[in-house]
């Protein structure tokens, strides 16, 4: 009877101890500042550590990117497609480093951060500092190099169409019967 009440004692405290929760998850990151070019690509690395005596439970990372301007429109997915990581438990005095892949697609003042919360959705979420950007808007004439097709193929339209006009009124006259 004696081990049945220490079982259920031992069972009972590992269903009321919960693991290292958020508060406990610190993320950190390898650089907070860059500078990118327009199209470029650029990496940096996040941290996710575990500072209690405590495994943590499976952790969902999170890579969001925002303007620091208003009025510029930024969408994430156009940035990253690989946004979220699923991790694997983080034992106690742990950590789990996580290299995100990005690419500069608009120009401005920018910011990018991780999140990390519990994959139980319960629990405090842990933010890592900000990675600031600012990538260069490149106004150009020819971007992509799409002035030569985007001039040369109306002009090339409109001499075709000069040319089967003058070569219809050279056949109209030879054709012509004398009055």
């Amino acid at each position: 009877m004696t081990r049945l009440v220490l079982l259920v004692l031992v069972a009972a405290t590992f269903w009321i101890v919960p693991a290292a929760s958020a508060g406990e998850v610190v993320v950190d990151i390898d650089r907070t500042l860059v500078s990118p070019s327009l199209g470029q690509s650029f990496s940096f690395t996040t941290t996710v550590a575990n500072h209690s005596a405590r495994s943590t439970g499976p952790l969902v990372a999170h890579l969001n990117i925002l303007s620091l301007n208003p009025g510029v429109y930024v969408d994430p997915e156009d940035w990253s497609s690989d946004r979220t990581r699923y991790l694997d438990p983080i034992p106690p005095g742990g950590s789990r480093a996580v290299r995100w892949r990005v690419k500069a697609v608009n120009g401005g003042s920018l910011a990018a951060y991780v999140t990390v919360v519990p994959r139980s959705g319960k629990g405090i979420p842990a933010t890592g500092p900000a990675l600031r950007f600012d990538v260069a808007s490149r106004r150009t004439l020819n971007s992509g190099g799409i002035l030569p097709i985007a001039l040369g193929v109306p002009a090339g339209i409109a001499l075709l169409v000069l040319g089967v006009r003058a070569q219809r009124r050279r056949r109209s006259r030879s054709f012509s019967l004398p009055v």
